[in-house]
């Protein structure tokens, strides 16, 4: 049982304050994956997150002495080929009476313990917004597993941002979502910094994620409208070939072809 004193501030205000964005100078960025090759260059997906001790100061700054936090040793685990052998713990987050329960995985008991401490926070709101980030590729300088960004991942990210925001204020307005369309998704898919090269939709005209760094079959499209109620694709371009006269002649890629149209 928890010792409990009496607090003044609503349930509801607590949970606010509990899921309240964080300071400024606490979330950091690591990488994720090893990086991909494109043009020359390397590339590797940055991750943001903040430390365990910030999630520590977020609960004795709310509620202080009224959070318990408790770890449980989950069975071993069996390693896939070529990955490094692991632990995870399950972490019980106790807030004003309120249980949240996550699993946490790392390469050993602390790394295990603090990503579960962490994951069961997220489930009071806490750090949630990290899981609003959209991806973070950033150029290094290798494809080796310890390969350094040339630019700090935060500032590279702030950038895109920054550059989104301004292609969104010279973009015209939003076409108007039809009848049975959820609006939800053209909010979903307006949302995030415009590459310099990406291109709209060719059914909606809405934005697109881009997939050529991290799609792992080259035949997979290389954009997917962002809407979940438009299936418009981007193929990569086919191979040149040569026509009847024996010139040689570019397919264009497909545009807009659903998933029952695939080429292959």
């Amino acid at each position: 049982m928890i010792a409990r004193h009496e607090v003044g501030p609503d349930k509801t205000d607590i949970w606010a304050l509990l899921s309240a964005p964080l300071p400024d100078g606490v979330i950091s960025w690591r990488q994720d994956g090893r990086p991909v090759a494109r043009d020359g260059k390397y590339f590797a997906r940055f991750v943001a997150y903040i430390e365990a001790n910030t999630v520590r100061e977020r609960l004795d700054s709310v509620v202080p002495g009224e959070w318990d936090l408790t770890l449980e040793l989950l069975p071993a685990l069996i390693p896939n080929d070529g990955d490094e052998t692991g632990c995870s713990f399950k972490a019980r987050l106790q807030i004003l009476g309120v249980i949240r329960e996550d699993v946490g995985t790392g390469r050993d008991y602390k790394q295990a313990a603090t990503d579960a401490f962490k994951r069961a926070a997220v489930r009071f709101g806490i750090a949630h917004e990290l899981y609003a980030y959209e991806q973070n590729w950033v150029q290094v300088d290798g494809d080796g597993k310890y390969a350094r960004p040339l630019e700090d991942p935060a500032d590279a990210y702030a950038r895109r941002i920054a550059r989104g925001e301004r292609v969104a204020k010279n973009e015209a307005p939003a076409r108007a979502a039809a009848p049975n369309e959820d609006p939800i998704d053209d909010v979903e898919a307006a949302t995030g910094p415009r590459a310099i090269d990406e291109p709209s939709c060719p059914k909606c005209g809405g934005r697109m994620w881009d997939n050529r760094l991290s799609k792992r079959n080259p035949k997979a499209p290389d954009y997917k409208c962002r809407s979940r109620s438009c299936d418009g694709v981007i193929w990569p371009a086919r191979a040149t070939a040569r026509n009847d006269a024996g010139e040689q002649a570019t397919v264009e890629p497909i545009a807009g072809a659903g998933l029952s149209e695939l080429p292959f």
